[in-house]
């Protein structure tokens, strides 16, 4: 696999989602148009950045789970973002050696800095697209080199589908991409929620500068998941979801602003 960072066009006058996110982690792969909206997040939501770890920290709980007990070898990561510590590919193969891993996204940056750290690697690809179209995802040269749809495939939205309007119907995205999957494959989304007003504060900074979409309450999330087996615990605020340290009864604002499930189809 061959490509290079200068190969890839980059607007660095505009913030992109997967830069701030990585910003946000403490990573270096962002520019000073995205650390500006950081700061402007930061200033409206105070520990965003708390956010953002609980965020990469139940992606790392979720693979571990999907790979070790529903022992799948098959993920289409959606929306991936950019590396960072403890990715996809890096858990889902030590858990399930020989496993194959998708990243999509639609910022050229990842295909740029992905390809970079996946020289080595010829069972992760990444791929540039637009992930409201499940089928020129799903039909996508690499996606099908890699992925067998007739084996069960984890189908991850990750902090993806908050950033689609509802006249861009993220229930027929979601269905778009499980509708091309067997029985046995699992769903996995985080989303953010809309859980009162500090959340409709944050709902504004986010779309003030990162674009379309919106917050969405636990039922409206929860109805992604309809004709899908939740697992346990089901929906629940992000440190719920399966911890591995003690978690407190009260959660703070910043611990409620998000909410993540995984379900199997049946």
């Amino acid at each position: 696999m061959t490509a290079s960072r200068s190969t890839v066009e980059i607007d660095q006058t505009k913030p992109s989602i997967s830069r701030v996110y990585d910003a946000l982690l403490g990573g270096k792969d962002n520019y000073p148009v995205d650390e500006r909206v950081c700061e402007h997040l930061r200033a409206t939501t105070p520990h965003i950045d708390d956010l953002a770890k609980l965020n990469r920290e139940i992606l790392g709980r979720g693979v571990r789970y999907l790979a070790r007990e529903a022992g799948l070898k098959q993920y289409l990561d959606l929306g991936a973002g950019l590396p960072t510590t403890e990715n996809t590919h890096q858990i889902a193969q030590s858990l399930q050696p020989g496993a194959h891993v998708v990243y999509a996204d639609n910022d050229p940056i990842v295909l740029a800095h992905g390809r970079a750290l996946l020289e080595e690697n010829d069972q992760t690809v990444v791929v540039t697209a637009d992930l409201r179209n499940p089928f020129n995802v799903l039909e996508h040269p690499d996606v099908q080199r890699m992925i067998d749809f007739d084996r069960p495939v984890a189908v991850m939205l990750v902090g993806l589908l908050h950033y689609l309007r509802d006249d861009e119907d993220p229930a027929g995205v979601v269905d778009g991409y499980m509708n091309a999957v067997p029985s046995g494959s699992h769903l996995f989304i985080t989303h953010f929620c809309d859980s009162g007003p500090e959340a409709k504060r944050t709902e504004k900074s986010f779309l003030e500068f990162l674009g379309s979409g919106r917050f969405r309450t636990k039922d409206e999330i929860l109805d992604l998941f309809l004709g899908y087996d939740l697992v346990e615990p089901g929906l629940v605020y992000l440190p719920r979801w399966r911890p591995t340290r003690i978690v407190r009864d009260k959660l703070t604002t910043i611990e409620r602003l998000m909410v993540g499930a995984i379900a199997r189809k049946p």
